[in-house]
């Protein structure tokens, strides 16, 4: 039955209390493939909050590539774990801005009307690790709205009352939801990780793209000083405008690329070219990287752990061109580097983060923003490789530019990208 989401900015009862039902874009497991296909609206029952847990209406969400796999089951199906075989559904949606709705037992720190954003990270208060160690150690540690549903793409969302941040009043509903997932995963990288502070030098893969946008501002709000690959001189004046010391253009180096199964001639000219791009990393620093922002995995490894200096770190969070790592070991252990592997945030780097965002240090960069008609099509965007940036859905904000309630600079609106 379709369902009418005309009126899906309109909701019926006041904070303290839910409706019964509300408009959700919900995956299925009979339904796996193309996002176009895979998500579908539905009428689905509102979830009650259980204790130390909140019902957010949802005013914004932000786009994220997880929920293309979610929608493709790759690498593998979602409903393998996390609360799906619960549910037997799956909400997307990692990122969100809203309004506290209701509140479960036990939550004394927040209370209905309150305007908050969301971030990502879910773990158990009964695990050992999330009292002491890190709840990114946490066995039942699950990205929101991927490994779990009740994502932010529906009316309302169910969280644990540790993922609620303040709402920075200066951004609009849909700029507060744009920015979570990857900022606060480079928050970690450089500061828990990398052990990034005043004076250090650090390299940026893709330094145009949703990581790296933040990775930048980080750095300069830190006192380093980065330089920025990209691919492209109009996204490098980004770069440097977001406050890089330079950048290079990969174009100019494709050959230090890793493809995989090179001869001994093809290697021995790729780490040429790879030396030529860490003379000109140095050239922009004035010396070698103290950090390498590393993303991109199988093609710009090998580089990553020559480039950086003696005792430097390489921290990773991911692997866009692939995941299996290969480089000479020999330019790790003789000179005593460091690979440091990265995922998400906790909550207290995440609170940290946000007072970046709040007092304007750190901005928000949004490319575009969609109706809640346009969940399925966005995903399908990026599926395509067709989107040049980070892009928003309105879900209970009518317009955007709704939900400022202060003075400040808001998102930078740019086409951005590695």
């Amino acid at each position: 039955m379709a369902v009418d989401i005309s009126q899906v900015s309109v909701v019926d009862t006041e904070p303290g209390e839910l409706p019964a039902t509300m408009a959700a874009w919900v995956i299925r497991e009979d339904r796996f493939g193309e996002p176009r296909d895979a998500f579908q609206v539905e009428e689905i029952e509102v979830p009650e909050p259980g204790a130390f847990e909140v019902v957010v209406r949802v005013m914004a969400a932000g786009v994220n590539f997880n929920n293309v796999w979610a929608a493709l089951a790759e690498p593998i199906s979602i409903f393998r774990y996390g609360d799906h075989p619960q549910y037997g559904h799956h909400i997307g949606g990692s990122d969100a801005s809203g309004i506290v709705w209701k509140v479960g037992e036990g939550v004394t720190r927040w209370k209905p009307g309150d305007e908050v954003v969301i971030h990502c990270n879910m773990a158990s208060y009964e695990d050992p690790e999330v009292h002491g160690l890190d709840p990114m150690a946490a066995p039942s540690q699950m990205i929101w709205g991927y490994e779990t549903t009740w994502g932010s793409f529906a009316q309302f969302t169910k969280v644990q009352a540790q993922q609620l941040l303040p709402k920075p009043k200066h951004l609009s509903w849909e700029e507060a939801a744009s920015y979570g997932l990857t900022y606060f995963t480079a928050y970690r990288m450089l500061f828990n990780r990398g052990g990034l502070t005043a004076g250090k030098k650090v390299l940026i893969w893709g330094a145009a793209g949703g990581l790296g946008v933040f990775a930048v501002q980080l750095c300069k709000a830190a006192g380093a000083e980065c330089v920025g690959v990209v691919s492209s001189e109009e996204k490098g004046e980004l770069v440097k405008e977001l406050g890089a010391a330079g950048y290079l253009n990969r174009n100019d180096f494709k050959g230090m690329m890793r493809k995989g199964g090179e001869t001994p001639e093809e290697e021995k000219a790729r780490f040429l070219e790879s030396r030529r791009f860490s003379q000109a990393v140095n050239e922009i620093l004035g010396e070698a990287p103290d950090i390498v922002f590393e993303h991109v995995g199988t093609a710009t490894f090998p580089t990553s752990v020559y480039a950086v200096k003696p005792f430097g770190k390489v921290v990773i969070c991911g692997a866009t061109s692939g995941y299996t790592l290969d480089f000479d070991v020999r330019y790790l252990w003789m000179r005593q580097k460091e690979i440091i592997g990265s995922h998400f945030a906790n909550a207290w780097e995440c609170n940290l983060a946000n007072k970046l965002i709040e007092e304007s240090k750190v901005r928000p960069v949004l490319w575009k923003t969609l109706g809640f008609d346009g969940v399925a099509e966005a995903h399908q965007m990026m599926r395509d490789n067709q989107h040049l940036g980070k892009i928003a859905v309105l879900v209970g904000a009518t317009e955007p530019g709704q939900g400022r309630t202060a003075e400040g600079e808001g998102a930078i609106i740019a086409e951005v990208g590695a």
